[in-house]
């Protein structure tokens, strides 16, 4: 695309806004609005969490956690994106939450918040991928012992490293693609359902019904993992805002609309797929429910055919994680946060991407699959990890306006309903603490506690006195952009 004159000073302007945060362009900054929205819609995916947990939220809770759980966890999830994308809009950097913990809560803070988005991005790119290569093998008519699944799940990493290796153009353009795939495969699919399947009442999804456990309140609560998990890393937005035009308004837009928007059509997909199961507990009881749902209700070669879309999806999902969890380790090595930061803040010259820290996302994500067997264990980590890492930065976001420390507003603002906002985000990320670390997650609950553990050791025996953070912290001077071009603020965007 042809640089015109007012791409050249937009480009210009973001690059100088970049430099009062300390940093200098170094990634293509070549993303639009639309491309930024798109990464995180298609790392949210509706057709990967809420397909590959569909088992998960029907064994638990039935169609009452498809009915009532799905939109009253998107609910609050919004609370948790538009806090987050408050933030983004000020402070428009790769490090995103690490940077904004950082700048306004510390150095303490912000390399807690960088280890756990860390550990949640690893984990969030093994549970996406995997449970693509238990599709794929499902599909294909292979067991789903892991001796079957590891080399599928091995090679759609490998394939997705060397996209992003490639440069920002290519992925940029498949995540574009990847948003409308989203939309044409769930109209597909809730077009097939309700033109060729028998469909039960709407009022179906209002059953309660649990297959784990007696006390069906408690399973419901556990069935929340499906969607919960499924709104994880739209933070995405704000890690590639060194690549997007105009990142204080395009970053956070992203960061809400890829949330609601997935709330609004994943609930009718949910909704479709569900009204349209011939035999509860038969389904509940099958290896793969989605896949017998679907099966049942259209046939083999139908519904067959409509996993495979599904297939395609999560496969751009995990592209778009590489892609958010790369940026993310570039930034923290940038400021010496990690082992090895002199390799993992390279840039490659030709492509102009992280290159290395590319190649560490997928090998932590294999090591993620190779430490848990269980499924729903990969993903309690990655909900534990990324909601521990989005509640820091809006915690010390919350005292810092309150204390007058964070003066600087960006474009996209909460105004006087930001400290209610973000309290019910706060609360809900608590409560994720607690839900997701409980029978039968206990092993990521034991996972999220060894690790808190060991980075506060290697807090205090190593980088206490060593680790400053971001070039700019407003704990320590002016607000570096409150001399920049006043721009029009209108509340919550």
């Amino acid at each position: 695309m042809a640089n015109t004159p007012d791409r050249e000073r937009q480009l210009e302007e973001d690059a100088a806004q970049l430099q009062r945060l300390g940093y200098a362009q170094q990634l293509l900054r070549d993303m639009g609005g639309f491309s930024n929205f798109a990464v995180s819609f298609s790392i949210i995916s509706i057709l990967t969490g809420a397909v590959t947990l569909y088992g998960h939220g029907l064994r638990f809770g039935g169609p009452f956690v498809m009915g009532v759980g799905w939109p009253l966890v998107a609910l609050l999830t919004l609370a948790v994106a538009a806090s987050l994308a408050q933030l983004a809009s000020s402070f428009p950097t790769a490090g995103a939450l690490y940077h904004w913990s950082a700048m306004l809560g510390g150095p303490r803070v912000g390399f807690f918040t960088a280890w756990l988005n860390t550990v949640g991005q690893f984990a969030i790119t093994a549970g996406i991928d995997y449970g693509l290569a238990e599709f794929l093998a499902d599909m294909l008519g292979l067991p789903r012992e892991r001796g079957a699944v590891l080399p599928l799940y091995a090679a759609i990493l490998v394939s997705h490293a060397v996209l992003n290796h490639v440069g920002v153009r290519v992925v940029a353009w498949l995540n574009d693609f990847s948003a409308w795939y989203h939309l044409a495969g769930v109209a597909v699919l809730i077009g097939a359902l309700v033109a060729l399947a028998p469909m039960k009442e709407p009022a179906f999804l209002l059953t309660r019904f649990s297959s784990e456990n007696p006390w069906y309140l408690y399973g419901f609560l556990i069935g929340l993992l499906q969607a919960q998990w499924t709104f994880t890393g739209y933070d995405a937005s704000a890690h590639i805002s060194e690549e997007t035009r105009d990142p204080t308004r395009n970053a956070p837009w992203g960061i809400f609309l890829s949330v609601a928007v997935s709330a609004v059509v994943g609930y009718v997909l949910l909704g479709a797929v569900t009204l349209a199961i011939q035999d509860l507990p038969a389904a509940a009881a099958a290896p793969n429910p989605f896949l017998y749902v679907l099966t049942t209700a259209l046939g083999p070669t139908v519904g067959g055919a409509l996993v495979w879309v599904a297939i395609c999806a999560m496969w751009f999902c995990g592209l778009s994680s590489v892609t958010s969890n790369s940026r993310m380790l570039f930034a923290f090595a940038r400021d010496n946060g990690l082992p090895g930061s002199r390799w993992l803040k390279h840039v490659s010259p030709r492509f102009k991407t992280p290159s290395v820290a590319v190649w560490v996302s997928v090998a932590a994500a294999l090591v993620v699959a190779l430490w848990a067997e269980a499924y729903a264990a990969m993903v309690a980590l990655s909900t534990l990890a990324l909601y521990a890492s989005y509640a820091l930065p809006i915690w010390v976001g919350w005292r810092a306006r309150r204390s007058g420390t964070w003066s600087h507003r960006g474009p996209w603002d909460l105004g006087r309903a930001s400290p209610f906002i973000n309290g019910v985000a706060l609360v809900w990320c608590a409560a994720i603490m607690v839900l997701f670390v409980l029978p039968p997650n206990q092993l990521a609950g034991y996972t999220f506690a060894g690790a808190l553990v060991l980075l506060a050791l290697y807090w205090l025996l190593a980088q206490r006195h060593t680790f400053t953070g971001p070039k700019v912290t407003l704990l320590r001077g002016p607000d570096p952009l409150a001399t920049s071009e006043a721009r029009s603020s209108p509340s919550s965007g």
